[in-house]
């Protein structure tokens, strides 16, 4: 996946034919659909043609490419385009418009997007003009190649297509042609057995992609694992006891390439940016119990969001080398540095406050939010001192409108059973505060952590009816849902203290289905599924970003199929310094500007929106067209991503 805006030399690796912007309609080999094969994003024997793509946008919508190739200036081609989208609008409600009522709700949408990306104070704002852009390529004016790509010209296409009513999304669909379905014509058996054929389709589709993503529960993948369980202990010369001992884990963390070119096969790039890692001392850190259960062959495949989740790309690796010394002000995305007001203490809400006393983890997260500020792996200057501890938990006497607590950091469930009793004790003594959560991973990565006795310990501080106990975990894949994680949730299930999950929607989760799937076996397990974040704009991890749209699109598509109960959890976007914003609520964000290469800007309102005027945020977002490039070179059929585009 690109990881920058794209430079000339880009556009020529990619096969793009140079030359300048055609000044009128030419007949190119692209003629229906933008995800025909000739228009493919996979590295085919065909070249990508950038002026062909030029083509296919005007042909979109042939009366737009007149309107702008007609205009003497800038500002006629704004007004005239702003006429033509009040009369697109107003087509909608005409009492012969033929469109089936959805089409003509994308109608809508599309136009509202099309009219905030040319106002004139969106330009301002970013610094960019995409109606400038799309006028000078109508022109001819000028050569635009190098100056917009391919990204650019593929989001117009669609939104050109959709002011006009031909987004097609519904084009499989002989019912949206005809306008209302045969079974809402009929009555009784006969309508309900048609609409369960339909019902069952549906639900055919969805499983068929639920087997292409294993659990760690099926009984094949459990059988390969215990082979790569013997090899570990082998290896680290322990014991069948020792596997269940989370000391004996802790003790042998893996935290250069050795052990992983011993018992897992690499590819040139993982094993080259684990050296580098090391060398450089970024933090790197590998549980055996999680490096159990990476696939011992590449050529499984099942494992590639296991093995994402904790070995670094090399760009990664590069970036943090470089930044070494300001990292931790680059890398916090999140704007922590302003958002504590005493050590150890980060708040944004008016009602809930983060608590950070312990500084590591148990193996790192890749992308994890707070990598700026984590040194090493099981740091043993982690802890932060009793005085800094102490003085946290007195400024929460001082602010007693919060009421819930989380702990986290750094993972807290790392610390010993006394030092998080201690801490625990002390926050059960201010009657003001309802709720301790624990941010951790072990459930995930270190299971055997949740021994009778810190569940004994934990009990003690769950008392109904005055104070809660909840354990915030981190499942990012079904891949790593274990009867061992299963056995750890159930045991603090039955010390009655819920279990929620906070996933991270990233390249290696988004596919068709497969966060659907990872909900469905969470609940399983007795996890509830509480947050699915979109993935933030932190620059050393770009690779795993994923668009907007796409999450908007698996909401829409594939968790709706899922009873309620398997989807609880609310996709947002964490806005820096201010908090999330709901993905799901559209009055709370909304895209501004589509830049040269693609990306969309979109404006965030905050979470305080009708309650205090709080100011906006705006965030680039990676560009759709590179996501589909990515999905294609993992072998998926980009068509059942066709609707991404009409996702704002």
């Amino acid at each position: 996946m690109e990881n920058s805006k794209p430079t000339s030399a880009d556009q020529k690796k990619k096969g793009t034919t140079e030359g300048k912007a055609p000044r009128q309609l030419v007949k190119t080999r692209i003629v229906d659909d933008v995800f025909t094969d000739e228009v493919e994003m996979l590295k085919t024997k065909f070249e990508i043609d950038f002026n062909a793509y030029v083509n296919l946008l005007w042909s979109s919508n042939p009366e737009i490419f007149q309107i702008l190739k007609d205009a003497p200036d800038l500002e006629s081609a704004r007004n005239a385009m702003y006429n033509y989208l009040e009369r697109c609008e107003r087509k909608v409600f005409e009492i012969d418009n033929e469109l089936h009522i959805l089409e003509k709700a994308t109608v809508r949408e599309c136009v509202r997007t099309f009219r905030s990306v040319i106002g004139p104070i969106n330009e301002r704002r970013t610094e960019t003009s995409a109606l400038k852009n799309l006028w000078l390529l109508a022109t001819g004016d000028e050569d635009m190649t190098g100056k917009v790509y391919i990204g650019f010209l593929m989001e117009f296409i669609n939104l050109f297509r959709g002011v006009a009513g031909a987004a097609n999304i519904y084009y499989e669909s002989e019912g949206a042609k005809k306008g209302i379905p045969d079974f809402l014509k009929m009555e009784g058996r006969k309508a309900s057995a048609l609409r369960t054929q339909i019902l069952d389709e549906m639900g055919a589709k969805m499983n068929k992609y639920f087997k292409k993503y294993p659990s760690g529960l099926d009984p094949d993948v459990i059988n390969w694992r215990e082979d790569n369980k013997k090899r570990i202990l082998s290896y680290f010369g322990g014991s069948e006891n020792d596997w269940y001992d989370y000391e004996w884990h802790l003790k042998h963390v893996i935290k250069d390439e050795k052990p992983l070119l011993s018992l897992i096969e690499l590819t040139g790039q993982q094993k080259t940016a684990i050296i580098k890692a090391a060398q450089n001392k970024i933090p790197f850190g590998i549980t055996p119990y999680y490096l159990g259960l990476m696939d011992r062959d590449l050529s499984i495949g099942y494992d590639h969001a296991v093995r994402a989740q904790v070995i670094p790309p090399p760009d990664y690796v590069d970036m943090m080398v470089e930044n070494r010394d300001v990292r931790g002000m680059r890398f916090d995305f999140m704007g922590e540095h302003d958002t504590s007001p005493v050590e150890l203490i980060t708040r944004r809400y008016a009602g809930i406050a983060i608590l950070k006393p312990y500084n590591t983890c148990s193996q790192i997260c890749v992308y994890c939010q707070r990598n700026w500020e984590i040194d090493e792996c099981l740091d043993p200057k982690a802890m932060a001192s009793s005085k800094s501890v102490s003085n946290a938990l007195k400024w929460l006497d001082n602010h007693r409108s919060i009421g819930d607590i989380l702990i986290t950091g750094g993972d807290p469930l790392i610390m010993d059973d006394n030092t998080l009793e201690n801490i625990l004790s002390e926050l059960s003594k201010k009657d003001h505060v309802y709720r301790i959560r624990l941010g951790t991973r072990t459930p995930v990565v270190l299971p055997m952590r949740w021994t009778d006795r810190l569940l004994e310990m934990l009990e003690k501080y769950n008392v109904p009816g005055k104070r809660q106990i909840s354990v915030i975990t981190h499942f990012q894949h079904p891949y790593e849902i274990t009867p061992e994680a299963a056995a750890a949730v159930d045991k603090i299930k039955k010390a009655g203290i819920g279990v929620y999950n906070q996933q991270v929607f990233t390249v290696e989760n988004s596919r068709r289905f497969e966060s659907a799937k990872l909900r469905v076996d969470l609940r399983k397990i007795g996890v509830d599924p509480y947050y699915t974040f979109n993935m933030k704009g932190k620059e050393e991890t770009r690779r795993y970003m994923v668009p907007i749209a796409r999450i908007l699109q698996e909401r829409k598509e594939e968790a709706r199929l899922l009873p309620g109960i398997d989807r609880t959890d609310e996709p947002v976007f964490n806005v820096p310094k201010l908090g999330k914003n709901n993905l799901n609520a559209w009055q709370d964000h909304r895209v501004v500007m589509i830049l040269p290469d693609g990306s969309r800007v979109y404006e965030f309102h905050p979470w305080e929106k009708n309650i205090k005027p709080v100011p906006p945020y705006n965030y680039i977002d990676v560009p759709i067209y590179y996501y589909l490039e990515e999905l294609a070179a993992r072998g998926e059929n980009i068509r059942d991503y066709r609707t991404i585009w009409y996702y704002y």
